[in-house]
């Protein structure tokens, strides 16, 4: 029998022991002892997204493009207000909610801009931390959501993970997605539909129709609509369109990691219907606590700096590495995020992303991370001209390979 793998000191479990593990029997006198980690937990597997990561840091001078997170620097007057709170010593805990200053102000501009006085606001552990909390407080064994593949990693694993069952809807090739095909997929035991707009990994943005029949159709079937916005300050050619502002039902997630590149500083939040938001909190309470307290005072910063000059880069370099692999990839343009979902040479995404690791140095993320297809890479491209340049040309030389 293999021995039962041990994590890390950061709790990751070593690559290839990717199914539960069982609990390890008694060890002899003078064994070495191993400590038996839960099935849930062992039900994970190390994020491809990390694995990308380790890779790169085992490479002289990588061309990293897998890293999603935005290459601008953090408003200055968010750093100052968080130098600030630190010498003030506002290094303790808040309220669980969020910090009276920053909860109320962005409470009240949602209500504002969907015209709902009663919707409810939290701020929480980041995103991800909102992310976790919604569906903890959604979804008991058995209950059905729907998910948009590809879809950003976290999503079934965390439904999984709570005793949810996923119902997969395709939205390849194009991305769009079919609201029938979404009606089609309800049943007695559905209890939410997880949308993302603009989507990680492809960048697609969903158009008003869209967002405006899918939020309609969850309200008409007492469905749960979760509408992951994330990147929504990310919309390059059409305006962002939320279903919120269409059913006062839909809970939405939102942060400031993307939008003012604080993704260190975990600072999220979640909006919606009073009893969903209620429920947040006390599992909060439970869990994450509250987000970080300094992270809350940069963050009230963060909402006066002006951000047209970062995003308009990444709309540039969206532009530059489209025009740069244009006939030598095929790709859907994304309208939004900062991500490009090219279909890999080849065939297999995961094929490819090795290659171009071994063969350029080029770190790209296979499309198996994001779903059961293995068709499709993901270039992030917030990252210098320099790092952009070179992995333009390094793909430009893969495809020539695979021809």
């Amino acid at each position: 029998m293999s021995p039962v793998p041990q994590a890390d000191s950061a709790g990751t479990i070593p690559a290839g022991h990717d199914k539960p593990v069982s609990r390890a029997p008694a060890h002899p006198a003078g064994g070495t002892r191993r400590t038996a980690i839960s099935q849930r937990a062992g039900a994970f597997d190390s994020s491809g997204i990390r694995k990308a990561f380790d890779l790169a840091a085992r490479l002289d001078d990588p061309i990293n493009l897998a890293i999603g997170q935005p290459d601008f620097a953090m408003p200055a007057a968010a750093c100052e207000a968080a130098k600030a709170a630190i010498d003030a010593g506002r290094n303790g805990y808040t309220q669980t909610q969020g910090i009276p200053q920053l909860r109320q102000r962005l409470e009240g501009a949602v209500r504002e801009e969907l015209g709902q006085p009663e919707r409810k606001l939290c701020v929480t552990s980041g995103s991800s931390g909102a992310l976790v909390l919604v569906l903890m407080a959604l979804i008991d064994p058995g209950d059905e959501v729907i998910l948009f593949e590809p879809a950003f990693v976290m999503y079934r694993p965390l439904v999984e993970f709570l005793g949810g069952v996923c119902v997969i809807v395709d939205t390849s090739p194009s991305f769009s997605i079919d609201v029938e095909r979404v009606a089609a997929a309800l049943t007695p035991r559905t209890k939410a539909i997880l949308l993302n707009t603009p989507s990680n990994p492809t960048g697609f943005v969903a158009p008003l129709d869209t967002v405006r029949d899918l939020a309609i159709l969850a309200e008409r079937a007492g469905v749960t609509l979760v509408s992951d916005e994330l990147y929504r300050s990310y919309c390059y050619d059409e305006p962002f369109h939320s279903p919120a502002a269409h059913s006062d039902r839909v809970v939405v997630i939102d942060g400031f990691s993307k939008s003012h590149a604080m993704t260190g500083w975990r600072v999220g939040w979640v909006h919606g219907p009073p009893e969903v938001i209620d429920a947040c909190t006390m599992l909060q309470q439970y869990t994450f606590v509250c987000a970080p307290q300094v992270g809350q005072w940069g963050a009230i910063a963060a909402l006066d700096a002006p951000m047209d000059g970062p995003l308009s880069e990444c709309k540039r370099k969206r532009d530059k590495l489209m025009a740069g692999l244009a006939g030598h990839y095929a790709f859907e343009k994304p309208g939004g995020a900062f991500y490009l979902y090219p279909r890999a040479p080849g065939g297999s995404g995961e094929a490819f992303a090795l290659a171009a690791a071994e063969r350029e140095k080029l770190i790209v993320v296979p499309g198996n991370v994001f779903g059961a297809a293995d068709t499709h890479f993901r270039i992030a491209y917030t990252v210098t001209d320099r790092t952009l340049d070179r992995g333009i040309g390094a793909l430009l030389r893969l495809a020539e390979a695979y021809r």
